[in-house]
C-alpha cells in the first residue's frame, strides 16, 4: 500500500461555522422569523423553532462535540435583534451570553471569528426600510461599535457581512438565475421582491456598511483581523470552443464574483453596465479574504431574450456527481481554482464555508479528504490559507429549505435534540489531530478514492 502524508500549517485552523438564527432558537424579534410565519416561504411549512437549541443547552453539547473533534477555532454569528431588540436600546442580557460563548470556546482551545451579520435583520430595521435605505450603513456601523466594544477582549477575528451578493441576489430578484443558478431548489429569501436595479442598490449599501464596520472595528480594536464573507461560484463555458458561452461566463463572474472584491481591494462600485464609482473608504477593507464555495455552473449562450444573450442559462453536467436535493455540482477542484485566482491580492485567505448536503454521510467523508487535498495543494504553491471553517457543525434550520437539508459534522433530531457524532465528523476531528491527510485515514474513511489519491 503507497505511505504519503499530506501536512498542513503548524497553526492551520480545523474548524466548523455556523450561524445565530440558524442554531439559537426563538430569534423571535428579527425578520426571518417572521417570514417564516407566513406564506409558504420554507419547504414543507417548516420553521427553526429551537434551532439547536444555542441560546440554551446545545451551545455547550455542540461545544463539547467541537472540542472532542479538536476543532481550533469555530465561526459564529451573533444577532443584531437579540443585541439591538428595539432602536437604540441595548439587551445586557443577550450581550452576557455572547460573552458566554466566546468565553466558553475559548476555554475549550476554540478561537472565534464572529460574523456580525449573517442574512437576518431586526424588524425595526426593515421598518425603516433595512438595506434599501442608505440610513443602514450607519444603523449598522452602529450595532457593529457596540458589539465590538462588549467583544473585543474575547474575539479578534470578525466578519463583518456574510455573503452580500447571495443576500441581495436572493431577497431582491425571484428570477436570480437570470444572473446566476443558486442551486437550493427554493430560494424564497425575505423581503421577496424582484427589482434588479434594487439588487445593485442593496450591494452598494452592504459594501459600504462592511467599510462603516471595518474601519469601526479597527478604531475599537486596532489589531482586530476584519474581512468579509464572499461566497464564489465557478462559472465554467458549457461548451469550451464557444466564445458566446466564455461571454456569458465572463458577465456572470464579474457581476456576481468580482463585485464584491473591487469594493473591498479596490474601492470600485461596479455596475453592470460598465460604470463605477469610486469610495475612498473602501479602498483595502479588508485585512483577510473569506471564501465561501459550493459548487460551479455550466454555462450556455442562449438565442432568445437579452437575458439568455447575456448571462446565457445553466446547463446540466451530464457526469456531474451531485449532492442531496439537487443542491449542487461537488466539484473539489473549483475550491483549488478559486484559492489561486484569490491569491493575487496578497491577502491571507480564511475558507470560511464549505461543505455539502449529505444526509446519509455517506459521500461527506470522501468529499471532504478530496477537498482538504485541494486545499493542501493550494497551501503548496504558496496561497495563504489559514483555515478551513466546515459548514456546518450541527444540523441546523437551512433557511428557505428547512430542515431538508443536512450538512452537519454532527447528526440532529430537532425534535428531540439528540445529537449523534457522524463518520465524518470523526474523521474530521482525526485529520485536526494529526493536523495533515494520510494515507492510513484514506483507507479507513474513504478507501474508493485511496488508488487516485496515492497511485501506486
Amino acid at each position: 500500500m503507497a505511505k504519503a502524508t499530506m501536512y498542513f500549517p503548524p497553526d492551520f485552523k480545523w474548524a466548523a461555522a455556523t450561524s445565530s438564527h440558524q442554531v439559537e432558537g426563538n430569534n423571535t424579534n428579527n425578520d426571518w422569523w417572521a417570514w417564516e410565519q407566513t406564506g409558504e416561504h420554507v419547504r414543507d411549512g417548516q420553521k427553526s423553532a429551537l434551532a439547536c437549541d444555542w441560546w440554551g443547552a446545545g451551545f455547550d453539547r455542540d461545544m463539547d462535540l467541537a472540542a472532542q473533534m479538536n476543532h481550533n477555532g469555530h465561526r459564529l454569528s451573533i444577532e443584531w435583534s437579540r443585541v439591538e431588540p428595539k432602536e437604540g436600546q441595548w439587551d445586557s442580557a443577550a450581550i452576557d451570553r455572547y460573552r458566554y460563548m466566546l468565553t466558553a470556546m475559548r476555554e475549550r482551545g476554540i478561537e472565534p471569528m464572529v460574523t456580525l451579520h449573517h442574512f437576518t435583520n431586526p424588524q425595526w430595521v426593515v421598518e425603516r426600510g433595512g438595506w434599501e435605505s442608505p440610513d443602514i450603513v450607519s444603523l449598522f456601523e452602529r450595532y457593529v461599535t457596540k458589539a465590538v466594544e462588549a467583544l473585543k477582549d474575547l474575539c479578534d477575528l470578525w466578519v463583518t457581512i456574510n455573503e452580500p451578493n447571495v443576500y441581495a441576489v436572493l431577497g431582491w430578484s425571484q428570477e436570480a438565475d437570470s444572473m446566476i443558478e443558486f442551486t437550493a431548489p427554493s430560494s424564497d429569501f425575505p423581503p421577496g421582491k424582484n427589482d434588479p436595479q434594487m439588487v445593485f442598490k442593496v450591494v452598494d449599501h452592504l459594501m459600504l456598511a462592511h467599510a462603516a464596520a471595518y474601519h469601526a472595528i479597527h478604531r475599537v480594536q486596532p489589531q482586530a483581523r476584519v474581512g468579509l464573507a464572499h461566497h464564489m461560484r465557478l462559472f465554467d463555458p458549457a461548451r469550451s470552443g464557444s466564445p458566446l458561452d466564455r461571454f456569458c461566463v465572463w458577465n456572470r463572474d464579474r457581476l456576481f464574483n468580482q463585485i464584491p472584491l473591487n469594493a473591498v481591494i479596490h474601492g470600485h462600485l461596479d455596475r453592470p453596465i460598465g460604470l463605477t464609482r469610486r469610495i475612498g473608504q473602501l479602498k483595502n477593507t479588508a485585512d483577510f479574504i473569506g471564501l465561501n464555495y459550493y459548487s460551479r455552473d455550466l454555462i450556455q449562450f442562449g438565442r432568445h431574450g437579452w437575458e439568455g444573450m447575456i448571462f446565457g442559462s445553466n446547463k446540466p453536467n451530464p457526469n456531474a456527481e451531485m449532492s442531496d436535493m439537487n443542491y449542487g455540482e461537488l466539484y473539489p477542484r473549483g475550491l483549488f481554482r478559486l484559492l489561486k485566482r484569490l491569491s493575487r491580492y496578497e491577502k491571507p485567505i480564511y475558507i470560511t464555508e464549505n461543505g455539502l448536503p449529505d444526509l446519509d454521510d455517506d459521500v461527506r467523508p470522501r468529499y471532504l479528504i478530496q477537498t482538504l487535498r485541494e486545499v493542501w495543494k493550494a497551501i503548496n504553491e504558496n496561497v495563504p490559507v489559514l483555515g478551513y471553517y466546515h459548514w456546518t457543525l450541527t444540523d441546523n434550520f437551512e433557511w428557505a429549505e428547512g430542515w431538508n437539508l443536512r450538512f452537519g459534522l454532527v447528526k440532529l433530531n430537532p425534535e428531540t435534540q439528540e445529537r449523534t457524532l457522524r463518520r465524518s465528523g470523526e474523521m474530521y476531528g482525526e485529520m485536526a489531530r494529526i493536523n495533515a491527510i494520510d494515507d492510513e485515514l484514506v483507507y479507513r474513511y474513504a478507501p474508493e478514492i485511496f488508488e487516485t489519491l496515492f497511485p501506486g
